[in-house]
């Protein structure tokens, strides 16, 4: 057995408050503590979003009363966000601020929502890279991270087309958005001081565009997925639309790239974007399912498999907890076992394999984009700050989260 740190997953989607038929704080805390997910960090994409203190603070009280494992908060990066409210954010307890290029925001449902259609008078403009330029000493000056979703608009814009199949999917969103959007970025953090972070990383020209700042010395972290790592676009006639994501899962050379750039250090972080829906939303024909896909549950196991077969299973710990750890401000508490740090511990049999199927997932969404897959590890039992949360004898159906605030970063 393998004694390992609790892992910190900081990219998921509860879809509560909004879509508690998709995802809630219970079932995504459920699956996570299942896979050793001991913390997690919510997007602030849920309904309302969270634009502000007082929706922040609201949303924390709603989670705590589900949670079964401890979790922490983005805040929302709109094109009308004010320094004072990224102020109020952060000292509700925010662990950083992620801005979505290319997601508009509706003023009467006070959600994000994915349109490059900006006639609609109830849509409020994406942030853009003059958002950023204008937010980010603030967000410096806070010291706390910026996270991004790296799709340049005016590439999408250009690109777009009706989805009817996968190859429209490539096309309507082609990496080079992703590289554009990561260069323009990474100027602005090089300028500002800002800690930049790269969500869901998924091409290889994207990897190229941020080796090349981080060259130039601009305050830049990368993440990645476990379907960008496992999977290609040739996968999708096996998996269908659980593999339907944005950004898409792309060619085995962007896949090999990930990887690589995981294996050299480049890439620090692997976090799932936990992103489910309904089964039935997502059996829709392609143009109509929604993107996204369960993650949280398989993080471990699928990176435990990957470190292996680099020859070094001690790198999975590295990836899912300790570079995670210190993105959110939590080092000193989470992300390693050592004296003083909270005793989040998962318990994993190196002998015993999982195979990712619909019967053994909690989240609402059964379907998985790993579906089928097997990793050579099993979760046996997991601590929650000494107690049991998952396993024989665990405390699954308890609440227990707390909220964490990060310790702010000055720059």
């Amino acid at each position: 057995m393998y004694v390992l740190p609790g892992a910190i997953d900081v990219h998921v989607h509860s879809r509560d408050p909004g879509f508690p038929q998709k995802e809630d704080f219970g079932t995504l805390t459920a699956a996570a503590a299942a896979g050793g997910v001991t913390t997690v960090i919510d997007m602030p994409n849920t309904v309302p979003a969270v634009d502000a203190a007082g929706v922040l603070e609201s949303k924390a009280a709603l989670a705590r009363g589900k949670a079964r494992v401890d979790f922490g908060l983005w805040g929302l990066v709109r094109s009308t966000t004010t320094p004072d409210e990224l102020e109020g954010l952060a000292a509700a307890g925010a662990v950083g601020f992620k801005a979505y290029l290319g997601y508009a925001y509706s003023l009467a449902r006070k959600q994000v929502h994915y349109s490059l259609n900006l006639d609609d008078p109830d849509l409020e403009a994406p942030p853009d890279y003059g958002t950023l330029a204008r937010l980010a000493p603030d967000i410096a000056r806070l010291g706390l991270p910026l996270v991004i979703h790296a799709e340049d608009p005016a590439i999408l814009v250009a690109f777009t087309r009706p989805l009817e199949t996968y190859a429209d999917l490539l096309a309507a969103r082609p990496a080079e958005a992703e590289a554009v959007a990561i260069a323009a970025a990474a100027e602005i953090a090089g300028a500002s001081g800002v800690r930049l972070h790269i969500a869901h990383l998924s091409s290889a020209p994207g990897l190229a565009a941020a080796q090349e700042a981080i060259r130039a010395g601009a305050p830049l972290t990368l993440e990645t997925c476990p379907h960008y790592l496992w999977l290609c676009d040739e996968d999708f006639e096996r998996v269908g639309t659980a593999m339907k994501i944005f950004p898409p899962v792309r060619a085995e050379h962007d896949r090999d790239a990930l990887v690589d750039g995981l294996r050299k250090g480049t890439i620090t972080t692997v976090a799932t974007d936990h992103a489910p829906h309904t089964d039935a939303e997502k059996a829709a024909a392609f143009g109509d399912a929604p993107a996204g896909s369960p993650g949280v549950q398989t993080l471990y196991v699928s990176c435990l498999e990957l470190a292996k077969r680099m020859g070094d299973v001690w790198l999975a710990p590295r990836w899912v907890s300790e570079a995670p750890a210190a993105l959110a401000g939590l080092q000193g508490s989470k992300g390693m076992i050592a004296p003083g740090y909270d005793a989040d511990l998962v318990i994993v049999d190196p002998n015993q394999p999982t195979r990712v199927r619909p019967e053994i997932m909690r989240s609402r969404q059964r379907h998985s984009a790993l579906d089928g897959m097997e990793f050579g590890f099993t979760v046996r039992e997991v601590y929650l700050r000494g107690s049991l949360v998952a396993g024989e004898g665990g405390r699954r159906g308890r609440t227990g989260g707390r909220l964490l605030r990060p310790a702010r970063r000055q720059s």
